[in-house]
């Protein structure tokens, strides 16, 4: 506790969401911090408070109405609330996180109670210092920022984006032990061009079009350089950026500052998690493999490109590597004949025929894996997956867009319609599949495997900055802790039940790293995973 902390007394104890425990506070407890009468005279174990929320939670019908209750007490008690992710992680991840959240951030200047995180707005520029000092923590470890222009597959939700990184921010404490005081969620506010939030009453964020270009980067640039003034060793996250942005600002800060997209990196990351699962099903290594993605932005390219990452790191040449990854956007397969094409997919544009529907790219380019990342539901219909499982014994299968409704094919489908031969993965979670005798149990790729253990690597060793070799480390460390019997379920991920020890594995692999290459701002202890391990915040 800070030495501001220890001078908190009475009622002010019970606002703090930090500080307070409710009717968990002992006798001396009461005493010592002036409470006694402030609460009902029964002290209340650890279990019992947990059971009580429990009963709260369960009482509300659906999962936003459970969302809501969850944000109650996370505003009322911080500590209860973490316990009770950590507890359940399988059962509140979906609710805190995807799915949910979605919904969350379509509605979110409508059930917005609780203030928290930084809002700022292109109107506060020039002043995006004062704002930064106006927070109240006196230090930061990971901030989570979005300016809301791609949320999920949802599109512009302008200031509503907020709910990624709040969201974002609880898992990494959930997941990982990054101490909820030392986080901060911040939404960069330049309008919005969706006219729904514009035309809304009740919306909360700028009533205006999307300021773009240099005003743009002037603004982001301004709270980027203020919040490494004030605290010089944070951790930056992209979250949701549209695609333009969100590779120019890596670009820009990537190795500069400590930092990572998540939509780009994280996200690649958890994919070739997947892939190394796959191919230890198949038997065939990562070299033989050809994938083909539904969509050319910053999932698809980010993937695309650590998968051509991964094939150098075995010894292909890049030229060579950048074959085995092909791109499918709204115009069709991406071509080297194709003119006017983004940065971002010129690498992957290859000698192909032009295909205009993703049936012809999968017959002509004979992928072993389908990558969706272009939330267009229902993309892998019968017809697609009919055809990978012809070209294939096991095709690899990965419906990435969320929230569920945007996925490309659900885990019933993808089984069915291959004769349950799918080595299926998805961005949303699915339940178990009965198929001819057998339960198939998808998992999802889930950042939420990948991102936390990241930033608590490179936290703890205070690394400078992430290059890519971090995010090969995270997705080989990931893949070591999918057992065979996962496998044999056809889960090609870890149970999200285990994500803690996952995310402290990633956590010391990542650190690991940062001490081998020279990037970290500290000195390796002797024993790393011990270190890490006492370094995670749990809630008391």
């Amino acid at each position: 506790m800070s030495n501001q902390n220890q001078c908190v007394r009475g009622a002010d104890v019970l606002v703090n969401a930090h500080l307070n425990r409710g009717v968990g506070f002992s006798a001396e407890a009461r005493d010592r911090l002036g409470l006694r009468g402030l609460l009902p005279p029964a002290v209340s174990s650890a279990e019992n408070q947990v059971a009580r929320a429990l009963a709260l939670i369960d009482s509300r019908p659906d999962p936003l109405g459970k969302y809501l209750e969850l944000d109650a007490i996370r505003a009322a008690d911080e500590n209860l609330f973490f316990k009770l992710l950590i507890e359940h992680t399988d059962r509140f991840m979906p609710i805190v996180y995807t799915p949910t959240v979605g919904e969350v951030c379509q509605k979110f200047s409508h059930i917005y109670r609780f203030p928290r995180g930084l809002f700022v707005s292109y109107e506060d520029r020039g002043r995006v210092e004062e704002l930064v000092a106006n927070c109240p923590q006196e230090e930061v470890d990971v901030i989570v920022v979005t300016d809301g222009q791609r949320i999920l597959g949802l599109g512009d939700l302008g200031m509503n984006g907020m709910g990624i990184p709040m969201g974002k921010l609880s898992l990494y404490t959930a997941c990982a032990g990054i101490d909820p005081a030392r986080t901060l969620p911040v939404t960069i506010d330049v309008g919005t061009n969706t006219e729904a939030y514009l035309n809304d009453p009740l919306y909360l964020g700028l009533r205006r079009e999307r300021v773009t270009g240099d005003e743009y980067f002037a603004l982001v640039d301004e709270f980027i350089q203020a919040a490494r003034r004030r605290w010089p060793k944070v951790l930056i996250q992209f979250e949701d950026f549209g695609n333009h942005n969100a590779f120019e600002l890596l670009r820009r800060y990537q190795d500069k500052i400590l930092c990572f997209n998540d939509d780009i990196q994280g996200t690649a990351a958890v994919a070739l998690t997947g892939v190394y699962s796959a191919v230890r099903v198949t038997k065939k290594p990562l070299a033989e493999q050809t994938f083909l993605f539904l969509g050319a932005g910053e999932a698809a390219t980010g993937i695309a490109n650590l998968i051509v990452d991964a094939l150098v790191d075995e010894g292909m040449d890049r030229a060579e590597a950048l074959k085995h990854c092909c791109l499918f956007d709204s115009k069709g397969l991406v071509t080297a004949a194709r003119t006017g094409l983004a940065e971002n997919k010129q690498p992957f544009a290859h000698e192909l025929p032009e295909c205009r529907t993703f049936l012809e790219a999968v017959r002509a380019v004979r992928p072993t894996g389908i990558v969706g990342v272009a939330a267009q539901p229902k993309a892998f219909d019968a017809a697609v997956l009919r055809e990978m499982a012809a070209i294939n014994e096991r095709p690899i299968i990965f419906a990435l867009s969320n929230p569920t409704s945007r996925a490309e094919c659900d885990a019933e489908t993808a089984y069915r319609e291959t004769d349950g031969r799918a080595l299926f993965a998805s961005g949303s979670p699915f339940a178990p599949v009965e198929l001819n005798g057998r339960t198939f149990v998808p998992r999802q790729g889930n950042n939420s495997y990948v991102f936390p253990g990241l930033g608590l690597g490179a936290v703890f060793a205070q690394a400078e900055w992430m290059p890519t070799g971090m995010f090969l480390a995270a997705a080989r460390t990931l893949a070591e802790t999918v057992s065979e019997e996962d496998l044999e379920r056809g889960s090609l991920y870890p149970s999200l039940s285990e994500v803690r020890d996952v995310s402290m594995k990633i956590g010391v692999a990542i650190a690991e790293y940062a001490y081998e290459h020279g990037l970290a701002r500290n000195e390796r202890p002797a024993d790393l995973e011990a270190a890490v391990k006492a370094f995670m915040y749990m809630p008391e």
